[in-house]
């Protein structure tokens, strides 16, 4: 069936192709894998290492392999009883490079062009020299600098016959209407010229009649000679070049400018503040045929099975994007070849849910990518108890008593002023479109809207909004009021009647209530530019913001978390999970991502650091006096690092440290502590309360990195360091065992990232998108010790996780009904030890499943051998069962029967059981 069973996610490249992934077949089906879930394919811009700047959405990438390859590895895949999930990119495409020729063709004809329509453009921006025209921030400095340091130049591509404007490899084209300019600087050249295009009188024709003539006339040693003297007449390192170089650039559809310009004058919509990632308009009907034809015609082919849609908040009707590609993926499902898997295409969204927020049932989809889930089985791992500490230190160390919520705030104040000004200015000039279409609100200033609307964005408690037409539902009218409300504490009385006006124009009444036809049109208009705002700018204040801010315990601080929700009690876990098993069952299960900001081992081990509280503490409280001396004292007086930088460094030396680097091995710390620099720098930045990506602070940045080097260099201080790797050993692992165990037992289908069947101590990315050792990986899954009852086998030692990742895997493969549509029942627990163990059952006709795995491991039992502290704790069963068998340790005898199974004999010398009674 093309619904998966279980999913690899691999990040494809240049270093790793569609071929190179041809090999590592054999392992993933091994390894219980039923299909590849593959980061985009299309062509990106060359040398992507990720595949989300899309330019050209009807190739499959070359530099991957292009579509020979795809078929090659397909073919590989059904030779197995395989499946290809494609991640796609329909919000926003690559630009800024030649590459992307639909990009091209609008700078070159402006709003004449036949893609004008394809992308998210203000033509009649607030500043009046926009008018008309795109900005183009790609200019490593100043304009004026640029022009003068001859660095914008005019070229000419002899391939095509094409002027251009010339920066560094990219290249500008210049509007035909301006060919006759440049053309004028010589008249051996200009006359021919005219002559050849005379006879044309459509413009595209006459142009590209142009360009054949120059292409033909540049071959000829006169006729090059005569292009040479117009690229010189427009050289800018002359006084007269430069001037008329500009005047040139005036002419065309586009304004050059310094890349910081972006962030306050930019007129088309970008993904997130990437300014070369633009916004596309996919709700387009032609639009939406164009980028997809060739994801639709792979899918029809058998080549492609499912879809991960990338940012579907950033498009303006997610759902009814989704409906409309559930329809055309159907209406195409008898053109599949016989070997191609059955049934429905799989569909899963790339969907941050917040707070108590669900995924709306009505989009034709099969679920998300699995965040919230990556939430739920984090928070599940976290001692409640260590909360109080844990806030104390932070609050003691750093000075900050604010809360997570506060910080989030202040981010998104930060950045609606900084980052997203140009985004925020066109949604002011939209709802200041709507009021002047009302006499009741004509008089409303654009002042007065920006600063009321500031407080509604900073208040807004979720990614986004979906009011259409008809108005939203009752969660998104609740959305709206609660960011109202919130803003009304912080908006002058004055404004207040501003405020009301904007909760009803951005879905407090239905915009088809509007009997106005252009006054409705622009309400929708507002609505989307709202509705497209706010996830950007929660995703930059969250992930990419707050998290490099707010530090108290970073396992917490994880893509589609709250650091603010400290913990989650079993109850909250078992009815997310039967919410799940409901809505859907089939939503993907990730614990580890591409995205994430550490290893999901890493967060593991800093989760027991919650039931350590004040012994860790202690240590960074020594740490901290300890290494006072160490920092540094800019000339400007502060200090390097801040207290809240320290305290994250510490966590984060503590939670990557491989399990296999000794303090000795030299060589390999001198590598570990390069990987933590890269990420140090990368923090530092996100952080944009110090130092930024936009305007990086040299002084206080090497700083930090001496510290860093100072640390490395105190080897009592690294003794230390692996101490707390040592102490925390044995919690980590069983926090991981169960988290693996959880996410491959739980309803839904389990994910696996690309090489975290081994210990996943990686950083954010590009750590966590390092070469992968499968040939290490088949060899282990392969092996005498692999063989082993799951007893026997040794911590610390990665093979472990895989063995039960692997036996996980055949089990739903022998009992696919088991998990894809058995009940979900969570168990009780009686007894001292109760708190320390979450267990459910999944039941399927005659089979039952027993899951158990340990909790809090850190203070609570752990699997010694001896079981006794475990005394009078037991597992309620149902009804009375009996002829268990040991999934993960089949020669193991199990004699269990009854209602009630002591904790004893099931988490005696493993953090992790499961059992299977019924059936065959």
């Amino acid at each position: 069936m093309s619904i998966p069973r279980a999913t690899v996610r691999l990040q494809f490249n240049s270093s790793f192709t569609l071929l190179d992934a041809i090999p590592q077949v054999d392992y993933f089906a091994d390894l219980g894998i039923s299909h590849i879930y593959a980061s985009p394919l299309l062509t990106a811009r060359k040398g992507s290492t990720h595949g989300y700047d899309i330019v050209d959405p009807t190739r499959v990438s070359e530099e991957l392999g292009g579509e020979p390859a795809l078929r090659a590895l397909v073919d590989k895949l059904r030779s197995r009883g395989m499946g290809l999930v494609m991640d796609i990119v329909p919000n926003h495409m690559g630009v800024g490079t030649p590459e992307n020729r639909w990009w091209k063709d609008v700078l070159e004809w402006g709003r004449d062009s036949d893609y004008a329509h394809w992308f998210d453009i203000d033509w009649n921006a607030a500043d009046t020299a926009l008018t008309g025209k795109l900005l183009q921030p790609f200019l490593g400095e100043p304009y004026g600098d640029a022009l003068r340091d001859g660095k914008l130049a005019l070229v000419f591509d002899e391939a095509c016959g094409e002027f251009d404007i010339g920066y560094y490899d990219n290249r500008y084209p210049l509007a035909p209407q301006t060919y006759a300019d440049v053309l004028e600087a010589d008249a051996v050249l200009r006359d021919p010229a005219a002559a050849a295009v005379a006879e044309k009188t459509d413009p595209k024709e006459r142009h590209e009649a142009l360009k054949a003539f120059l292409k033909s006339y540049a071959r000829d040693e006169d006729g090059r000679a005569a292009i040479d003297r117009v690229l010189q007449a427009f050289d800018a390192k002359a006084p007269e070049g430069a001037a008329r170089l500009h005047a040139l650039l005036e002419r065309q559809h586009y304004r050059l400018t310094w890349w910081r310009n972006a962030a306050e004058e930019i007129n088309w919509r970008r993904f997130f503040e990437v300014s070369d990632l633009a916004g596309i308009r996919v709700e387009r009907d032609d639009v939406f045929e164009a980028t997809h034809a060739t994801i639709l015609r792979l899918y029809a082919e058998g080549l492609l099975d499912g879809l991960r849609l990338d940012h579907v908040d950033g498009l303006a009707h997610p759902g009814a994007y989704c409906r409309k590609l559930r329809a055309r993926l159907t209406s195409l499902e008898d053109q599949r070849p016989a070997d191609a898997p059955r049934g429905p295409a799989y569909i899963v969204v790339e969907k941050i849910l917040t707070g108590d927020e669900t995924l709306r049932t009505d989009w034709g989809i099969d679920g998300t990518t699995g965040y919230e889930f990556m939430n739920q089985v984090g928070a599940l791992l976290h001692d409640p108890e260590g909360c109080s500490p844990i806030l104390s230190l932070w609050h003691e160390a750093t000075g900050d008593a604010q809360s997570f919520e506060t910080q989030v705030r202040s981010a998104r104040r930060q950045l609606l002023a900084e980052n997203f000004v140009g985004e925020l200015e066109a949604l002011v000039r939209a709802l200041r479109a709507v009021a002047r279409s009302d006499l009741a609100t004509r008089d409303i200033a654009a002042s007065a809207i920006r600063r009321v609307l500031t407080e509604v964005l900073v208040s807004f408690p979720a990614y986004r909004s979906y009011v259409s037409e008809a108005g939203g539902d009752a969660h998104d009218r609740a959305l709206l009021q609660t960011a109202i409300d919130e803003a009304r504490a912080c908006v002058r009385a004055a404004d207040m009647p501003v405020l009301d006006a904007l909760f009803a124009w951005l879905g407090g009444e239905a915009p088809q209530d509007v009997a106005d036809e252009a006054a409705r049109t622009l309400r929708l208009a507002a609505i989307r530019r709202f509705q497209q705002l706010t996830p950007p700018l929660a995703a930059k204040a969250v992930e990419d913001t707050t998290f490099y801010r707010y530090g108290p315990l970073l396992s917490r601080n994880e893509v589609g978390a709250d650091p603010g929700r400290f913990s989650l009690k079993p109850e909250a876990f078992h009815r997310a999970n039967e919410e799940r098993a409901r809505d859907f069952p089939h939503n993907l299960l990730a614990t580890a991502t591409h995205d994430h900001k550490r290893g999901e081992d890493a967060r593991a081990r800093l989760a027991a650091l919650s039931e350590l509280p004040h012994a860790w503490a202690e240590s960074v409280r020594r740490w901290m006096g300890a290494h006072a001396a160490r920092r540094a004292t800019l000339p400007d007086g502060r200090v390097a690092p801040t207290p809240a930088d320290e305290l994250m460094l510490y966590q984060t030396l503590l939670g990557a440290w491989p399990f296999a680097l000794s303090p000795d091995d030299g060589e390999g710390v001198k590598a570990y502590a390069e990987r933590i620099a890269a990420w140090q720098e990368k923090a530092l930045r996100e952080a944009k309360r110090v130092s930024s990506w936009v305007l990086p602070d040299a002084d206080y940045e090497s700083a930090c990195r001496a510290f860093l080097d100072a640390l490395f260099a105190d080897a009592g201080f690294i003794r230390e360091l692996r101490q707390w790797v040592d102490r925390l050993a044995l919690p980590t692992v069983c926090n991981s065992l169960a988290q693996t165990l959880l996410r491959l037992a739980s309803p839904g289908v389990p994910d696996l990232y690309q090489g975290t069947e081994y210990w996943d101590f990686s950083l954010v990315d590009p750590d966590n998108r390092r070469p992968v050792d499968y040939a290490a990986r088949a060899a282990s899954l392969q092996s005498e010790a692999a063989q082993r009852d799951f007893d026997d086998m040794l911590w610390q030692q990665g093979q472990i996780k895989q063995t039960l990742i692997a036996r996980m895997l055949a089990l739903r493969e022998k009992q696919p009904a088991l998990f894809a549509d058995g009940d979900y029942l969570p168990l009780q627990v009686s007894g001292p030890q109760a708190r320390h163990v979450i267990a459910f059952l999944r039941r399927h006709g005659g089979q039952t499943l027993l899951v158990a795995a340990l909790r809090l491991p850190a203070r609570g039992p752990l699997p010694d051998g001896d079981g006794s502290a475990w005394d009078g704790t037991e597992l309620l069963l149902p009804q009375a069962m009996s002829g268990w068998r040991d999934v993960l340790s089949p020669n193991a005898t199990v004699g269990l029967d009854g209602e009630r199974i002591a904790l004893g004999s099931l988490l005696d010398r493993r953090p992790v059981a499961v059992l299977l009674t019924g059936g065959a």
